[in-house]
């Protein structure tokens, strides 16, 4: 399902090893040979980090953030940005970040933390991270397909909806990945296999399975070139397994408190067998890839916007341990288009359809027409998932319960620890010791507890109204008094302590 066709898979590889841009592959429409970024595609950049930013920090003012992930990651950045291994007590009571997923890349936001000690940092450098990877894109389209197909190309992909769903959901160390994607794939596109193995090879950084992403780059660089560029290729592919298996045999246990490697549960019983063994794993490797069919269903959308014509490149196969690990899982949030999981695929997507298109030698009219389609996908999907937001008045709409949830957190004193509502986490791991408020694994008997009583029932988690007023009452019992009450928000906190 994920591979080439056979005509494309038989093409013979490049001889070239490390050709001049201007000696890119012929196609179609009019190319433009001008090195360089241009002023209108800084302008798309710059106008999408600011459709992002705005997303994002109006989601998080609107207390629409989550503890996870958003108050894990600021918890991380600040661990860094105070000088020592990252920690987070949402994850429970001084748990190591390393032993949860091996994202060490996140130490590059500890300065910029240090200079704005708040959660909208991330936020913000999320949306830039995200922005910037419109430029090797366009520029790589600008130089094989023209002007007019890049900025078409550059605007489809910066609206895409899987952009999008990781743009509207917290901030993720995924948003490393994307600018990473983008330079090396473009790279390997134009013919330039050093260039795209310096830019893949950071990916080991951003997270414990990006190595197997990293190895199929190697694995196409060492196809695609001469003998200097198949040793190349297979010294990366070679790097990127070993990085993840140091990562998730070695550097992981070690940190983490289970002395193994968490997300192992999620391994197996996909289509939601509950068996285990030979059978199961067997099942799993097969018919599980494609059931439950929401699995399908995110395999066409994530195509969709390049109109199928991805799978015409050998790129498209980057993406291919980053779709089986999300089918073979057992958790149903990682077989649909929800939260920030596609948004890795978008850069690999949208260079497979720049290379496909120049591989056709597609005529003008025929590039129009392609061009036209994946517009028409593009349009037809952006009211559908998060960006469309910010068109929305009630996006903008004041609403008094935040100025008042503020009022209350504003009794908290800094250092304290706190057990907190899922909305009003990433509000308070700044600048104390927070954990959610019902969660298992959260610091018990903590200073302070902070509870929004109001929150619709479609968006409460981890407790139902019924536990959460069972909780409190509990509290109450175990020696906690109210602080503060306003507007739905209550506050509690332990008589010793209060002010």
């Amino acid at each position: 399902m994920h591979a080439p066709p056979t005509d494309v898979t038989a093409l013979p590889p490049q001889q070239s090893t490390e050709p001049a841009p201007t000696a890119a592959r012929p196609s179609a429409g009019s190319p433009d040979r001008v090195a360089g970024p241009t002023w209108w595609m800084w302008a798309m950049a710059s106008g999408l980090f600011l459709l992002y930013m705005l997303l994002s920090l109006r989601t998080h003012e609107r207390l629409l953030s989550h503890a996870f992930d958003l108050a894990i990651f600021e918890q991380a950045v600040r661990s860094y940005a105070e000088g020592h291994l990252p920690l987070s007590e949402v994850k429970g009571p001084g748990f190591p970040v390393l032993g949860d997923h091996f994202s060490p890349v996140l130490a590059v936001l500890a300065p910029l933390y240090r200079l704005w000690p708040s959660a909208r940092t991330l936020l913000v450098a999320q949306a830039g991270l995200i922005a910037v990877s419109v430029l090797p894109l366009t520029q790589w389209a600008r130089r094989s397909l023209g002007s007019t197909a890049a900025l078409v190309l550059g605007l489809c992909y910066g609206l895409s909806w899987g952009i999008a769903s990781g743009v509207g959901f917290d901030f993720h160390e995924w948003a490393f990945a994307v600018p990473l994607l983008a330079c090396s794939l473009s790279a390997l596109g134009e013919g330039r296999p050093r260039a795209a193995a310096c830019w893949a090879l950071p990916l080991v950084l951003v997270k414990e399975d990006m190595g197997l992403t990293v190895a199929v780059v190697g694995l196409l660089i060492a196809w695609r070139g001469g003998r200097r560029a198949r040793r190349l290729g297979l010294g990366v592919a070679l790097a990127g397994v070993a990085s993840t298996l140091l990562a998730v045999l070695v550097v992981l246990p070690a940190f983490s408190p289970s002395g193994s490697y968490f997300y192992t549960v999620y391994a197996g019983a996909s289509g939601g067998g509950q068996g285990g063994g030979f059978a199961e794993a067997l099942r799993t490797a097969t018919i599980g890839l494609v059931t439950p069919e929401t699995k399908v269903t995110t395999l066409m959308l994530v195509l969709a916007p390049t109109l199928f014509l991805a799978v015409r490149s050998p790129l498209v196969l980057v993406a291919v341990p980053l779709l089986v690990g999300r089918a073979v899982s057992n958790n149903p949030a990682h077989w649909g288009t929800g939260y920030h999981y596609s948004l890795t695929l978008m850069p690999i997507v949208f260079a497979a359809f720049v290379d496909a298109l120049g591989r056709r030698g597609t005529t003008g009219a025929g590039l129009r027409r392609y061009l036209a389609g994946a517009a028409g996908v593009c349009a037809l999907l952006l009211p559908v998932y998060s960006l469309a937001q910010v068109a929305y008045p009630e996006t903008w709409r004041s609403d008094p319960r935040i100025a008042a949830a503020h009022r209350v957190m504003d009794r908290i004193p800094d250092g304290a620890t706190v057990q907190a509502s899922d909305g009003l986490v990433p509000h308070l791991s700044d600048r104390t010791s927070v954990s959610l408020y019902g969660w298992p694994a959260s610091r018990p008997e903590p200073q302070w507890i902070v509870v929004d009583t109001q929150v619709p029932q479609q968006r409460r988690w981890p407790l139902s109204a019924t536990d959460e007023s069972i909780a409190l009452a509990g509290a109450r019992a175990q020696g906690y008094r109210v602080v503060a009450q306003e507007a739905g928000f209550i506050l509690l906190g332990r008589s010793p302590n209060t002010p």
